[in-house]
């Protein structure tokens, strides 16, 4: 079973940063398309950024430009640095791992305020 951890959450004021982590276990890695959601209160859970095995990246107009999704193969590890948040960036930010299926984290709360 491919287990799925994020790391890194908290709370961070406006214009402040943070980097999300998430660790994968097994050994094929570095086949996966790597993604990383959020799910405000009462809002669907959406996508953030997504990487592939190639390092292509795919980054949403609204945070483009302030957040960057990176990863490590040899460390089973994904990465979401976070600059410039914002008010509006405060969810639970989850991992996704993909290759034949869909495999979850549990989320990481990220709260952004004064």
């Amino acid at each position: 079973q491919v287990q799925v951890v994020e790391s890194g959450g908290g709370l961070v004021q406006p214009g402040g940063s943070l980097r999300l982590s998430c660790a994968v276990s097994g050994s094929t890695f570095r086949a996966y398309v790597m993604g990383w959601y959020r799910q405000a209160p009462g809002k669907q859970r959406e996508l953030v950024a997504k990487i592939t095995p190639f390092g292509s990246t795919n980054i949403v107009d609204s945070v483009k430009g302030r957040f960057t999704i990176s990863r490590d193969n040899a460390k089973n590890t994904v990465y979401l640095q976070m600059n410039s948040l914002k008010l509006e960036d405060t969810a639970v930010y989850f991992c996704k791992a993909r290759l034949e299926h869909d495999y979850w984290g549990q989320g990481t709360q990220v709260t952004v305020s004064s």
